[in-house]
């Protein structure tokens, strides 16, 4: 077994490294660039928005009241029409990526977190490069890929969008792993 504590370098070297990967994957690259539509006439949309003061989070529409509702003929007839939409709504911004490149650091140090507490319950010390490798990869893969599926599944969200964010998670997962194996104690 190995603690934590002892892992404090690979921990941090591995989220620094996967936050430089994904700067070059999103800012040089490009293959994300289709991630997104959008609108075709969008000020009209956020023209159209405006009046209704949406506050920041989560919509869908329509929205049944209850699942008893789901089954009605009025509700029926708003899923027919068209559209249906899934959206969120975000608060006016400055501009600036800074939050969010902060939260995105923080939540590749609790995947490396995670990655290390794995592997240190079930690897000893002098553990061989391709079982630290193995271990601490396949626990960052769970952590930066397999979730985003569910989106796919239950929120329609584009499969192509979910390939390339299921391939950015395994370049994580490798240089994660990698990481871990050259610094195992």
């Amino acid at each position: 077994m190995v603690s934590l504590t002892a892992l404090w370098l690979p921990i941090l070297l591995s989220a620094a490294i996967v936050f430089v990967a994904s700067s070059i994957i999103h800012m040089l690259l490009g293959y994300h660039s289709s991630d997104w539509s959008s609108f075709e006439r969008e000020d009209g949309i956020l023209d159209a928005l405006r009046p209704f003061a949406l506050k920041p989070g989560d919509y869908v529409a329509p929205r049944p009241k209850s699942m008893a509702d789901m089954n009605t003929p009025e509700f029926k007839a708003k899923i027919a029409k068209g559209p249906r939409i899934m959206m969120t709504v975000m608060g006016p911004s400055s501009g600036s990526i800074l939050k969010g490149l902060m939260l995105w650091f923080v939540y590749s140090l609790v995947i490396a977190v995670f990655a290390a507490y794995v592997a240190g319950i079930t690897l000893g010390p002098g553990a061989p490069y391709m079982d630290v490798f193995r271990v601490t990869s396949t626990v960052a893969f769970a952590g930066y890929a397999l979730a985003l599926w569910q989106s796919w599944i239950w929120y329609s969200r584009g499969l192509g969008s979910t390939l390339r964010t299921t391939f950015d998670g395994l370049v994580y997962a490798l240089l994660t792993g990698g990481v871990f194996g050259w610094l195992w104690p």
